[in-house]
């Protein structure tokens, strides 16, 4: 069996600035012909996205997928509710999880594996002010040891 290749359509990078991402999934998500055809040209935004479970289904919601050009009558509302395909008992354990304080689902990442298109779903904490200015400070330091070493190593 060999290993279908994923090319990423669209990232979160807001989502693992704002929350802290305790477990990630993948899913399906339930799409028409005229947004996968506009999903190869990337025209995505996850920017705002979230999910919720509505009647024992996941819907994604916020998640903009531009109109293809060439679709005129078939396309369908950019920022139309989609429905995720997970098993009940794997929906039934995240809508457990999202009922306790704190936690949300929020789609990380859109991408193909092979020719069909899944989501990165993750459960997620929100962060505080004072965890973030935590993180930009780590991230500088790495930074500046990264080009201290660079430096070093170059003379």
């Amino acid at each position: 069996m060999e290993k279908k290749e994923t090319k990423t359509i669209a990232t979160n990078k807001k989502a693992y600035h704002e929350y802290f991402v305790e477990e990630h999934l993948e899913a399906g998500i339930e799409l028409c012909g005229t947004e996968v055809k506009s999903l190869r040209r990337n025209g995505a935004n996850l920017k705002d996205a979230w999910c919720t479970v509505d009647d024992g289904e996941m819907f994604v919601k916020g998640m903009h997928i531009s109109p293809y050009e060439q679709g005129n009558i078939f396309n369908r509302e950019p920022m139309r509710p989609r429905r995720l395909l997970l098993h009940k008992r794997e929906i039934m354990r995240l809508f457990g999880l999202t009922k306790q304080q704190g936690y949300t689902l929020i789609p990380l990442s859109l991408y193909f594996k092979g020719s069909r298109v899944k989501v990165q779903v993750g459960l997620c904490r929100g962060k505080k002010l004072y965890d973030k200015r935590d993180d930009a400070a780590r991230r500088d330091m790495k930074r500046e040891a990264e080009r201290a070493l660079k430096e070093h190593n170059a003379k």
